[in-house]
């Protein structure tokens, strides 16, 4: 399987679907026009508005239309494409295993003990809540 098919099956978004959700998470309901302008990048008005048609396709964004164009929004939160993400990246790169990822983050010192001590705190909270 392809990146690009796996990112389609799994719901994981492309690095430039991202870097449009999180214009859209950060401005809000944005029309193309404002979407390529926040993007700051060299693409042109209709990639923007093919890959806002993608992600709407996808169910990530939805549209209204205002006047003669379309406004589109976020239709999925910032944790829920994390979520997604992570979920992809552990099943790809550790096999499935969090225990490995987090490993891996120790390893090369890419998480700080009182980074490892906060999570630890709020994976307690979590199992306090279910008892």
């Amino acid at each position: 399987m392809t990146t690009s098919s796996r990112a389609k099956a799994s719901g994981v978004l492309t690095p430039l679907e991202l870097q449009i959700m999180q214009v859209l998470w950060t401005a809000g309901p944005s029309p193309v026009a404002a979407v390529q302008e926040r993007l700051g990048s060299d693409l042109a008005y209709t990639t923007v508005q093919t890959m806002l048609n993608v992600l709407l396709r996808k169910k990530k964004v939805r549209r209204t239309q205002v006047g003669r164009a379309f406004t589109y929004e976020a239709a999925v939160s910032r944790d829920r494409a994390t979520g997604a993400a992570l979920k992809d990246l552990v099943s790809r790169m550790f096999g499935g295993s969090g225990e490995a990822m987090l490993m891996a983050l120790v390893n090369t010192q890419q998480i700080t003990p009182e980074q490892l001590t906060r999570a630890a705190e709020l994976v307690k909270r979590g199992d306090d809540e279910e008892a």
